[in-house]
């Protein structure tokens, strides 16, 4: 069953200010005519300053990476028009270097890198303390930042949060081949990052405190160079007032990282009206929720996930996950307005699987062509 057919009401009586919400993204360059992973990132990026501005788009670790930044927003029409008009701009100056901007969580067709590294300091301390596990490190995620001002209930709200990730993770797949190979994954780039000593589910938090501790132990057994590089799927996020969602892939259009992010924002109200309400969030054991990380990014929608949001952790069908979470943040999405973004996107992945589905489609339709696939993913300039 569909959230719209679930009874989602067509417009919310009433509408009430929402928290914050912006989007960062990563790409992929592939060369125009071989469709392959290029590594043109520091012309493409210095020709992006123009269309875009110093704040909306950045390197990323590879030379094959582009990055871009939302600015802060409100309204899920605010934030589609802002992510659409970063995509075209990074795509157009993609196009000026003879590059497709490429939203997928892993190059399609050749190796991204690094090396090369981006020339940035940080990225060549990850070379030295991490050696060869920044191999093929080029891989594109979708994070999300929901303003929430306190920092102990930003930390607590992470707890609601974590056993949602599964879940979210297998509705967002879309790197399903890496260098021209199926891997059979829905998100290879999940299992690439999955290699990090600090990435994967975060550990259930007691506060703020505690967050401090646990990271200030990483940091000094070396798993984790400094607060910014603790890459777990959901944390308060090291420099700005937001919790940060970071489990997802790119997706393959605006529409559906809008509607995505409408709903991290969501499940984020929703966490915070739990603590200061005194909910208990579940305490889900962390070997159960990786594996249902490893279980969502391998098989994506057409699996039965354990139920890692309750106490029990059932083993349940991710159709029926869909529809407890969409009672789950039903209440906030009716209450910004955000009900039938939402609504309309969860019908679409139930009904037609998550962008791994959407590449593979395109790559039968072609005669098993990737350079197909590229083109279909591909960021039209504007």
């Amino acid at each position: 069953m569909t959230p719209a057919a679930a009874g989602a009401p067509m417009f919310p009586a009433e509408v009430t200010a929402p928290p914050t919400v912006g989007v960062e993204e990563e790409f992929i360059l592939a060369e125009r005519h071989s469709r392959a992973a290029v590594y043109r990132a520091p012309s493409v990026v210095r020709a992006a300053l123009g269309h875009l501005g110093a704040s909306h788009v950045t390197a990323e670790v590879s030379q094959a990476q582009v990055e871009t930044v939302s600015a802060v927003c409100r309204t899920a029409a605010e934030l589609e028009a802002e992510i659409g008009r970063l995509r075209r701009g990074a795509a157009t100056a993609a196009a000026e270097h003879d590059c497709l901007l490429v939203p997928s969580g892993t190059a399609v067709l050749g190796r991204p890198g690094p090396p090369p590294l981006a020339d940035k300091p940080r990225y060549r301390a990850f070379a030295r303390s991490f050696g060869p596990l920044i191999q093929d490190q080029g891989v594109n995620a979708c994070h999300v930042h929901v303003g929430v001002a306190d920092r102990d209930e930003a930390v607590r709200a992470v707890n609601h949060l974590r056993g949602w990730m599964p879940l979210l993770l297998a509705l967002t797949g879309n790197s399903p081949f890496s260098d021209g190979t199926d891997t059979g994954y829905e998100s290879w780039r999940t299992m690439l990052w999955s290699r990090w000593p600090s990435a994967g589910p975060p550990p259930h938090l007691r506060g703020a405190a505690h967050y401090d501790r646990i990271v200030g132990r990483l940091i000094a057994t070396g798993a984790a160079m400094d607060p910014g590089m603790i890459y777990w799927h959901v944390r308060p996020s090291p420099h700005l007032p937001t919790i940060e969602v970071r489990v997802a892939d790119v997706l393959p259009d605006a529409a559906a990282t809008t509607a995505y992010a409408l709903l991290v924002r969501a499940l984020v109200g929703g966490a915070v009206e739990a603590v200061r309400a005194g909910e208990p969030a579940p305490e889900v054991p962390d070997p159960l929720l990786r594996a249902a990380c490893w279980q969502a990014a391998r098989h994506g929608t057409a699996c039965t996930l354990p139920a890692t949001h309750t106490r029990d952790h059932t083993p349940t069908a991710v159709g029926r996950l869909v529809e407890e979470l969409w009672k789950r943040v039903e209440p906030q999405l009716s209450s910004y307005g955000d009900d039938r973004w939402v609504s309309d996107w969860l019908g679409a992945v139930q009904h037609g699987g998550s962008g791994s589905s959407l590449q593979r489609r395109v790559a039968e339709h072609h005669g098993g062509s990737l350079q197909a696939v590229v083109d279909a993913l591909a960021v039209e300039p504007g």
